[in-house]
């Protein structure tokens, strides 16, 4: 059941859109990262919603029921294991429960947590976003017949990345050391390796490192911040 259940018929998916009917609710704090969630659920047949923390996805929970849930797990008010953990222990649960993450050993943790399945980021190929949500879905959801495989890349709104950096700029004016530098230099490093923007990942990397402090923090701030006024101004090339 998804979304208002028992109020309108779900159409079966098709092998051209083999999300037909379905709900996806994406649990993301990046506008850019969305999008192109949003472009791949346009191209499957799903429909889409979208939480940008840990709170706003609780509140949709609340009265919608998505067939499909995917998580970040860097999120602004905690990690997006506690939410796959809540999702796996409920019932009702929902269908399938997705996390999504660029980090290193995410995926273990994740299906420890109790994901049915793992999308690495970035995420841009048409195919492999609806292999890996059809993989978790049972038989009767999935689309009947043989189905081929779409190779297509998405391309996000660069507007989103914008808004992105928008964000970020934000953070960093009230961002010193702590947990909320932690999640910008986490927030930045995905983001940035998304759009396959080298420059603004290493600087994020950077900022992240575990012996940052000092003069060092200060210097790297400096930097992160630069490169984030460059791209709002659009003096650098994505």
């Amino acid at each position: 059941m998804d979304d208002l259940p028992g109020l309108t018929p779900i159409p079966h998916p098709t092998p051209a859109r083999p999300l037909l009917g379905m709900t996806v609710l994406v649990v993301d704090d990046s506008l850019y990262a969305c999008d192109a969630m949003r472009l791949m659920c346009l191209h499957s047949g799903a429909r889409i919603r979208r939480a940008d923390c840990l709170r706003s996805a609780r509140r949709h929970l609340q009265v919608y029921r998505p067939t499909v849930v995917i998580v970040d797990l860097g999120l602004p008010d905690g990690s997006g294991l506690e939410l796959i953990a809540e999702l796996a222990g409920a019932a009702p649960r929902v269908t399938s429960i997705l996390a999504s993450s660029g980090d290193d050993g995410a995926e273990a943790a994740a299906l420890a947590a109790g994901a049915d399945g793992f999308l690495a980021k970035p995420m841009t190929n048409l195919g492999v976003f609806q292999s890996k949500v059809l993989a978790t879905l049972p038989a009767e959801r999935r689309p009947a017949g043989p189905r081929v495989a779409r190779s297509d890349e998405i391309h996000p709104d660069p507007i989103a990345y914008r808004d992105d950096m928008v964000h970020a700029s934000n953070l960093l004016d009230d961002t010193s050391e702590g947990p909320a530098l932690t999640y910008l230099a986490q927030f930045l490093g995905g983001v940035a390796r998304a759009a396959e923007d080298v420059q603004l990942a290493r600087a994020a990397e950077a900022l992240g490192a575990p012996e940052r402090g000092g003069t060092a923090l200060g210097a790297r701030l400096a930097q992160v911040a630069g490169l984030v006024q460059e791209r709002l101004g659009n003096r650098a090339a994505m």
